[in-house]
């Protein structure tokens, strides 16, 4: 069997995937309680707001590497290897479309993330979630690359993702990727960045709260982080703030409101 043409629609896939051999993973994942987030999605959507899980994330996500900028870095290797870390953080989302009729995976880097206000970023989330891929301007590049012929498409490819500068804005500073929308548990993606955020499906779990057992909605949330750039402790720290951000979400408005109505009705 000869087999046939490899995919033109998928050459930005495999020019991704080649580039990552220099890659050194390391896996992290952890549970999070999602009850606060639900609870707050749940207010929102009362006044016609519908956020996703994802946004949630990459909202926490961006303000816990703001508080990590080691972590918030790319490096370049080879002889001279080089790292660069990044004053604004930028999160590189992937999503499910279709390129030429092809389903192909397509990535979107929603910048300044760390500065968005939650409803700025599920704006940025429908906006690629919802557009046509072979139309929108922000995928023109894609398209072209995916033109050429394999060698020259992989050689443009490994010039551009050379440039530490550039990192940014065609890779995010970090990555966030999801399969919640399918009965899977969890994962673990390389997105080409310092941090890559795995989000697994919610479920109704067994928890332990006081001491006694109780029923929440739980996400399996995996971290891969680049061992080149940062240690495992780190990496743990990253994961941790971000498990405990979704935990707490919404809780300190919450609290100044229901104190806010306390002094109101004194």
């Amino acid at each position: 069997m000869s087999g046939t043409p490899f995919p033109r629609e998928r050459r930005h896939t495999l020019h991704f995937l080649g580039g990552l051999r220099g890659f050194a993973p390391v896996f992290l994942d952890t549970e999070v309680d999602m009850t606060s987030v639900l609870a707050h999605r749940d207010l929102a959507r009362a006044e016609d707001r519908n956020y996703s899980l994802v946004s949630y994330v990459l909202w926490t996500a961006a303000r816990t590497l703001a508080r990590h900028p080691q972590a918030n870095a790319a490096v370049r290797g080879g002889l001279n290897p080089r790292v660069a870390r990044y004053p604004s953080v930028s999160g590189k989302l992937a999503l499910d479309k279709s390129l030429g009729g092809q389903r192909v995976v397509l990535s979107a880097v929603l910048p300044e993330l760390e500065r968005r206000s939650l409803e700025e970023i599920q704006r940025q989330v429908e906006h690629y979630r919802d557009g046509d891929a072979d139309a929108m301007a922000e995928f023109a590049k894609v398209r072209g690359l995916q033109r050429l012929p394999v060698a020259v498409g992989r050689l443009a490819y490994r010039l551009a993702a050379r440039s530490l500068e550039r990192r940014p804005e065609l890779t995010g500073t970090f990555a966030v990727t999801s399969l919640g929308h399918r009965p899977v548990d969890g994962f673990h993606s390389v997105g080409g960045t310092t941090i890559t955020l795995g989000v697994g499906r919610l479920a109704d779990r067994p928890v332990v709260r006081d001491g006694r057992l109780a029923i929440a909605p739980v996400m399996r949330l995996s971290l891969s982080f680049d061992h080149r750039v940062i240690d495992g402790a780190q990496a743990a720290d990253i994961l941790t703030e971000i498990r405990a951000g979704l935990q707490e979400f919404g809780r300190e408005t919450a609290d100044r409101t229901a104190a806010g109505a306390t002094a109101a009705e004194a």
